[in-house]
């Protein structure tokens, strides 16, 4: 492995299960040969079922952190999971607007794999108005793209969410009732690719997180969109296809299957 590897920092939540937030981003940035920074969002009570409480950090403490990591490293991409909270999606859009030369990457988490609401109309909002302008790469999934583009046909939803500032917006189709998972990737380009994956048999806990931030690494690796989110894809398919079960709900992507022999 490479010694020379890029930054990438997140801004995710803290699953105390293992399966979700800080710890998949740092799996993930680890597998792609880059160097994990964060800082958290907000503490959770969550385990493998579900999310049963947001504990929210001080926005000041999230901007005071950001800064401290970006004044000492440099850092390739960004990327932001769960936000949670108004307050600290306008903390977020402080460090955004003074790195604006950083590619960003945005897994919109509006609502936990088991179903509880992990946002609010405030936050919603902000998230359209604040940080949709300043993301390189958003990646929901079909129902948070209805949510943010406020329309039912996904075509339209890629669509909308690229007028609202995105540059590439990856829709991702696991919520869909669909023999196959079909991704479709909107580009700024305006081509619009479809990618099609076998379904797994399992729900996964943290898979979003790890298609993103799979994506954050390979674009700090230098990778363009295109081609960073077709490998990103790729690992988080065989992450998902190798997945273990910890404990007594999801299953957990492993991320580190690449680690392990046949």
């Amino acid at each position: 492995m490479s010694k020379n590897r890029p930054v990438v920092l997140s801004f995710s939540g803290h699953d105390p299960s293992g399966g979700a937030g800080v710890q998949a981003d740092i799996e993930t940035f680890i597998s792609h040969q880059c160097h994990a920074c964060s800082v958290i969002t907000s503490l959770t009570e969550q385990d493998s079922h579900n999310v049963k409480k947001l504990i929210p950090q001080q926005p000041q403490d999230v901007i005071d952190q950001a800064r401290t990591v970006l004044n000492d490293f440099q850092v390739s991409a960004i990327k932001i999971g769960l936000i949670g909270h108004k307050q600290t999606a306008e903390a977020i859009y402080t460090i955004l607007l003074e790195n604006s030369d950083i590619p960003v990457i945005l897994d919109p988490v509006l609502a936990a794999g088991g179903g509880s609401s992990l946002s609010n109309e405030s936050l919603i909002k902000c998230i359209i108005e604040k940080l949709l302008p300043c993301t390189t790469i958003l990646t929901p999934n079909t129902e948070e793209a209805r949510v943010l583009a406020k329309q039912s046909d996904l075509l339209s939803c890629g669509k909308t969410l690229l007028t609202l500032g995105c540059k590439n917006v990856l829709i991702t189709g696991t919520h869909e009732q669909s023999t196959t998972v079909d991704n479709q990737f909107f580009q700024s380009n305006g081509k619009i690719e479809t990618f099609s994956w076998d379904r797994l048999n399992h729900e996964y806990h943290g898979s979003g997180c790890t298609l993103a931030s799979a994506i954050a690494a390979l674009i700090a690796q230098g990778l363009d969109p295109f081609t960073a989110v077709t490998e990103a894809q790729d690992y988080t398919w065989n992450s998902l296809d190798n997945a273990y079960q910890p404990g007594q709900g999801q299953f957990n992507p492993n991320r580190l299957f690449w680690m392990e022999g046949n």
